[in-house]
């Protein structure tokens, strides 16, 4: 057990963006490790992200804070249209978490603040962490590339310490996301795979060929549910379809083969991939953490126009590590028989600890008191 289980407990705020579900459940096994740290963790998050932490933590405290709200177009090539057009959106959304964490800290008597990826949340009055793989933000032009990094260390900069999920080592996961030539000024820890899921050695008995999760921003997320339940009919296959939305109590209509979920606690999702002999998701980079955590076999599917997706997406194509297809080109048939012939690599990823990191950020917090 860590050495502050003899200190005082620190009350350590914690809130995820609300870009999908990934930035809530990667901070699933942060929260763990504070409380088994003895500290006192309060959550920041609203909407579906917090529907689902609530569901994993039941028993905590959580403060409702408004998401970035950012919205998604059916059409990719209106994508960085449309991205741009919510900029003045997502900056008032910063500057109004800034000021609320300001307020926050006060009422809460907050020692810590943890931040996923939303950049308004650092102050001089408490250290505050920011988490992040995308030191790098992909994008279309080389010129709008570096407009996008200089605004992203800027924001960076102003944390105590920024976290990156992916080892430091050259077997790493993110490629130029996590490892720019350029890092940002502040200290910068690479905490290795952050995963809800452990490998087993008890291999669970298969009970479906393919376990799809979908999730991510509308409307993509339901066109991606459409194609799939267009086409499953088609093909003898046992799939298990996990709808990525938590609180939803909708039952849809899905052919004989085909088991739907709106939702599962991490238990009954890591149960459900374990009995799955391959998985069909988004390239989202905390889905590719678990899912190589456990090394299953996968199909990804980027979000159109999410750059960081498509990029990640190829990379690991190319690496062996997973097969996968750009919507667009998508069917649910000819992906199963391209998985089945794909040359899979699986890597054993080991690297920097995640315990390591936070032991040695809270013992220098504690010498500063």
């Amino acid at each position: 057990m860590s050495m502050l289980t003899t200190f005082n407990k620190q009350r350590v705020l914690i809130a995820p963006l609300d870009w999908g579900l990934g930035h809530a459940t990667r901070c699933i096994p942060i929260i763990r490790l504070l409380q088994d740290f003895g500290c006192e963790v309060i959550i920041a998050s609203s909407g579906a992200q917090q529907k689902l932490l609530i569901n994993e933590f039941r028993h905590l405290q959580f403060l409702c804070l408004k998401g970035y709200e950012v919205k998604y177009t059916k059409v990719k090539p209106l994508l960085p249209l449309k991205m741009v057009s919510q900029i003045p959106k997502i900056i008032a959304a910063i500057q109004y978490e800034h000021r609320w964490l300001d307020k926050v800290i006060d009422e809460q008597k907050i020692d810590v603040v943890i931040s996923d990826n939303r950049y308004g949340l650092y102050t001089h009055k408490v250290p505050c962490i920011f988490i992040t793989h995308q030191l790098t933000i992909k994008a279309p032009f080389k010129w709008l590339k570096a407009v996008l990094q200089n605004i992203n260390y800027k924001y960076i900069n102003r944390f105590t310490a920024c976290w990156v999920p992916d080892v430091e080592e050259e077997n790493n996961i993110a490629g130029e996301l996590s490892h720019p030539l350029k890092k940002p000024t502040a200290p910068l820890h690479y905490i290795g795979l952050l995963s809800r899921f452990e490998k087993r050695d008890d291999i669970a008995e298969k009970q479906y060929d393919y376990c799809i999760m979908l999730s991510g921003p509308e409307p993509q997320r339901t066109i991606l549910e459409e194609m799939i339940l267009h086409d499953a009919h088609k093909t003898n296959k046992q799939l298990f379809l996990l709808r990525g939305k938590p609180g939803n109590t909708d039952i849809i209509n899905a052919p004989e083969n085909v088991t739907v979920a709106n939702h599962l606690s991490g238990e009954e999702l890591q149960q459900a991939i374990l009995k799955s002999e391959y998985i069909i998701c988004r390239s989202g980079y905390t889905s590719v953490m678990e899912l190589l955590s456990l090394q299953k076999k996968a199909i990804l599917i980027p979000t159109p126009g999410q750059t960081e997706q498509e990029y990640l997406a190829s990379r690991l194509m190319y690496q062996g590590w997973c097969y996968s297809i750009r919507q667009n080109r998508f069917n649910l048939l000819q992906a199963i028989q391209s998985a089945g012939q794909f040359n899979y690599q699986l890597p054993d990823i080991k690297g920097n600890s995640l315990q390591e990191t936070m032991q040695g950020f809270f013992n220098e917090v504690w010498k500063q008191l």
